[in-house]
């Protein structure tokens, strides 16, 4: 257990190299009006080196807000626009021949950046998904018999539209649990919607500057790693697992019959890194409930897998997700 010097010494860490928050968001700012959540859990993402999936409605500004915060790190970015004619070579690259040497060399793909925007990410077929998959979760990539790291940091931020089903291939669970958080993006509300014709309607539109390296993240990343977290935290966190597999034994025997699948270890661990970073954003060396209920939903809104008993019932997971935080005791 930390000293309570301990404690004051990585808060004043957390202090100085979170300095860089307030100069992005800043400079988002500048570009995209309202959606702080949602640019804050693209930053949990970037310090929890976790990937993040964003839900929304097209025009809701997905695509600009991860345009933008790659705008306000200086490292390589490329976009790539999903479509259900994609190969996996289109993603990761290929064999090529060269004439002079008569070899084959291996040309990289777009994947090969440290942040990557997957645009319309469910309209590519299974393959495709595959071939990101081992991106995502292995942080390296095959293309004939060799093998390439990616490099670090490493970011895929994915956008995805939940209302056209024509042409798309919904993702399976297996995939999007590998996306750290899944941020649904709402509309925004009626002052920010004038702002936002003020913005963008009058000559041309803002851009933000770069004012972080990757170096930055990476050291802000060693220093997320140290947020103390105290036992009862991690005890709360684990209940709130055990509850999404078992309800009736916090008594919520209401649930276990809409609840299909709970949370996998998966979950308790970036939950509980996710929890970290959203107490770094804060400028915090602690981690305390409120910030494990700020990031829980996002967290874990795409782990818990409903019955059919539920969806006749038009319950969500992020319904039952929800009761499950107002009955699980808070230490």
């Amino acid at each position: 257990m930390l000293m309570a010097e301990d404690i004051k010494l990585i808060n004043e860490k957390v202090a100085e190299e979170s300095a860089f928050v307030e100069r992005v968001l800043e400079e988002v700012g500048r570009v995209i009006v309202g959606q702080t959540s949602m640019v804050e859990r693209l930053l949990v993402g970037m310090l929890c080196n976790g990937h993040v999936l964003l839900e929304g409605v097209p025009g809701l500004a997905k695509t600009l807000a991860v345009n933008t915060l790659a705008q306000t790190l200086q490292a390589s970015f490329s976009r790539i626009q999903f479509t259900p004619d994609l190969l996996p070579a289109d993603l990761v690259g290929t064999m090529i021949y060269n004439q002079q040497t008569g070899d084959f060399v291996a040309k990289k793909g777009p994947v090969f950046a440290q942040i990557v925007l997957a645009d319309e990410v469910n309209r590519a077929p299974a393959k495709v998904q595959s071939a990101m998959l081992e991106a995502m979760q292995e942080h390296q990539v095959t293309i004939g018999d060799q093998t390439y790291p990616m490099s670090d940091p490493f970011l895929v931020l994915a956008t995805q539209n939940p209302i056209e089903q024509e042409g798309t291939y919904p993702l399976p669970e297996a995939q999007v649990d590998r996306f750290m958080i899944k941020v649904r993006v709402t509309y925004p509300s009626r002052e920010e919607e004038r702002a936002i014709i003020d913005r963008m309607s009058e000559g041309e539109p803002p851009a933000a500057q770069p004012v972080l390296t990757p170096e930055d993240i990476l050291r802000a990343r060693s220093v997320v790693d140290q947020v103390y977290i105290d036992a009862k935290i991690k005890n709360y966190i684990v209940d709130l697992m055990m509850a999404t597999r078992d309800p009736a034994a916090f008594g919520l025997q209401e649930l276990s019959t809409l609840i299909e699948y709970g949370c996998s270890p998966r979950g308790s661990i970036c939950l509980t890194r996710a929890a970290k970073a959203h107490a770094f954003l804060r400028r915090r060396g602690y981690v305390t409930p409120e910030d494990v209920k700020a990031v829980g939903m996002d967290v874990l809104r795409h782990r818990v897998i409903v019955t059919y008993e539920a969806e006749a019932e038009e319950k969500s997971p992020e319904d039952l997700i929800r009761t499950i935080f107002d009955h699980v005791e808070v230490p």
